[in-house]
């Protein structure tokens, strides 16, 4: 559960409304679901990138390419989902020409940034 939701929204975004609530909602959700126990998760939208970062455990730098590939998890925790949502994310990222990564935050955690900016 979250304790606080802020939120910063600027810009639009030029794409399918349905693929692009289901890349928002994928990247929350993943937030949520491996975060810690009263973790935060922040969401923001700033000169054309949507970051969304979260307190969860620690992601090593070498795993974070196998995040976006599909049916890979970093841990086998049952019920913690079939290890698509973020490989749907970056599908949906591609077909918006956006570009997306994910960098771990220092104590823990991941951040992943959709960058729309970057479109042609």
């Amino acid at each position: 559960m979250l304790d606080r939701l802020e939120r910063s929204v600027e810009g639009f975004v030029d794409g399918d409304p349905v693929l692009l609530n289901r890349l928002v909602t994928n990247l929350v959700d993943n937030a949520v679901r491996h975060n810690h126990p009263g973790g935060t998760v922040e969401v923001t939208l700033s000169r054309g990138a949507l970051t969304v970062r979260n307190t969860g455990p620690q992601v090593p730098r070498e795993r974070l390419g196998d995040l976006f590939e599909p049916f890979r998890r970093l841990h086998t925790t049952p019920g913690q989902g079939a290890g698509l949502g973020l490989s749907i994310v970056a599908a949906i990222a591609r077909a918006h020409g956006a570009d997306v990564r994910a960098n771990p935050n220092p104590g823990g955690g991941l951040e992943l940034v959709v960058d729309f900016a970057s479109r042609p």
